[in-house]
């Protein structure tokens, strides 16, 4: 069996070309387990998995848990609002007591840029990120690579933008990283505020006008205004951003190609995508959600290997 090239899932960075193939292999083959009528298979019957979400998730937390018990795993979860985190104890103290309790693998989300990657060096078990920070939400990447992938039969060649908050997104830059890997042409748009400063060292196109930016793309990724981390005004309202910057199916069907739109979520409906847009046939979106299941399949079976 080909294996990972490495222990833990930290970032896109980290990671080979022939590490997403094979995650992408494995996750085709979990997809059709997920659509038989008994959903569950044995792959980790011995393994326990602690989800430990430092930071508030719904989709992503639910997605990892879902996928951890169709691979028959036990699963642990632990979220910082109600426990001694608040009470002053430190990261690797509540890891350190989770791992006591015997657990193998750790599924982490935490608001420090770097937290996992700091786990991967202090403790002994396959460390997973759930997103750390503004830095990089690794399996969002490959989900939404995967769901290019399964729409038009390969990523390479493909022109994708990331449209809206750059600055704040990690997955943003998990995407950058995946689609240029993968052989993709990537552009990035949004207000000058919203663009970090070094994003041309990425090797991306930028673009500020959406309109232009939809007629360059394959593939419009649209991300959501993240207002939870910005510490000061970066646009003067929700209003006015949408004014420019959101997306509706009037828009799309002005475009004289077929183009796919899709959303990590979840979507502030009316400000970067109307609901006639995210529901409409151009949109992914819902196969995005059903592809994290089998790719967090395909990466906690693949890590497990590795132990």
């Amino acid at each position: 069996m080909q294996e990972l090239s490495v222990r833990h899932l930290l970032g896109i960075k980290d990671i080979t070309v022939q590490d997403i193939r094979l995650i992408f292999e494995t996750a085709d083959n979990f997809k059709d387990v997920l659509n038989r009528p008994i959903k569950k298979v044995p792959s980790l019957r011995d393994i326990t998995i602690a989800n430990v979400f430092f930071e508030n998730s719904t989709r992503t937390r639910l997605s990892f848990e879902l996928a951890e018990k169709r691979l028959s795993a036990d699963v642990v979860n632990f979220s910082s609002s109600g426990s001694s985190v608040k009470k002053g104890e430190t990261l690797l103290d509540t890891v350190n007591n989770i791992l006591a309790m015997k657990v193998d693998m750790v599924v982490i989300r935490h608001s420090s840029p770097g937290a996992p990657h700091f786990l991967s060096r202090h403790i002994n078990a396959n460390i997973i990120n759930a997103g750390d920070g503004t830095h990089e939400h690794p399996t969002q990447a490959l989900l939404d690579a995967f769901s290019i992938r399964e729409k038009y039969g390969e990523v390479a060649g493909k022109k994708i933008v990331i449209i809206g908050d750059i600055l704040h997104s990690r997955v943003a830059l998990s995407n950058i990283f995946a689609l240029q890997k993968l052989g993709a042409e990537v552009m990035v748009c949004g207000p000058v505020t919203l663009l970090p400063r070094y994003i041309k060292d990425l090797g991306v196109k930028v673009e500020t006008d959406v309109r232009k930016a939809l007629a360059w793309c394959d593939v419009a990724n649209v991300l959501r205004i993240q207002l939870e981390r910005q510490q000061m005004k970066y646009f003067p309202s929700l209003r006015e951003y949408s004014l420019y910057y959101g997306i509706d199916k009037r828009m799309l069907d002005s475009l004289d190609k077929e183009i796919t739109v899709m959303h990590p979520g979840p979507i502030n409906r009316g400000v970067e995508l109307s609901s006639d847009a995210a529901d409409s046939h151009h949109s992914i979106i819902l196969n995005q959600v059903e592809n994290g299941v089998a790719i967090r399949m395909a990466v906690l079976y693949l890590l497990a290997a590795r132990q």
